[in-house]
């Protein structure tokens, strides 16, 4: 398939019923609620937040990027998530929160790449954000410059290689000493990739493999 076909196809994917939950179970930690009894439990003590799942070809291969935090001692520090954040007063909307923070993060112009569809949202309960990831398509190699504050390091992966990954379980000691065992997570490019972003990643994934 050529990746024409593969950004035409997977837009139409996207706009069907989506996996949802269902995928997101097998990449949720043990007792993590579904985000959709998390977000009743919160009612509206939540921030609305959006993260970029930005798609760009290479030669015939079809990429995508993570981010990498720095560490710090908030509850995200070090973590490998998508470029993406809450939502400002000054965003339209919330595909205007990720296509900003692309841009802020790793200096993806915001002008540029064609949104595809968006995935379902995903509730973290530590730090109460709703986050709408959203599927964006470049059709070239995109310049990518990472905020030094706010990114450690970008990570392209190759999106047919995703397809092939099985999700592995890791113990995990996180600042002020907290140790977490049996965490799902994908291992790309020699990261952990684990928590919100990895649930997203296996609804991506699903709808990846439903498209063959």
């Amino acid at each position: 398939m050529d990746v024409f076909s593969f950004r035409d196809r997977l837009q139409a994917y996207l706009a069907q019923e989506l996996p949802g939950e269902e995928a997101h179970l097998k990449a949720m930690p043990v007792h993590r609620p579904l985000s959709s009894e998390a977000k009743l439990q919160a009612a509206k003590d939540y921030r609305a937040s959006a993260v970029a799942i930005l798609l760009y070809t290479e030669g015939k291969a079809v990429k995508s990027v993570l981010i990498q935090r720095p560490d710090y001692e908030g509850v995200h520090g070090g973590q490998v998530s998508f470029p993406g954040g809450k939502m400002d007063l000054t965003d339209d909307n919330l595909e205007m929160t990720a296509r900003r923070e692309c841009f802020e993060e790793i200096g993806f112009p915001m002008h540029q790449g064609t949104l595809l569809g968006a995935l379902t949202e995903v509730f973290i309960p530590v730090s109460k954000f709703l986050v709408q990831p959203y599927v964006f398509f470049e059709e070239n190699v995109p310049t990518l410059v990472s905020d030094e504050r706010e990114v450690a390091e970008i990570i392209s992966f190759d999106v047919h290689e995703f397809t092939q990954l099985e999700i592995e379980r890791t113990t995990l000691n996180l600042s002020q000493g907290i140790r977490l065992k049996d965490v799902p997570y994908f291992p790309i490019e020699n990261k952990i990739v684990w928590g919100a972003t990895a649930i997203m990643l296996a609804e991506f994934q699903e709808v990846l493999r439903r498209m063959g």
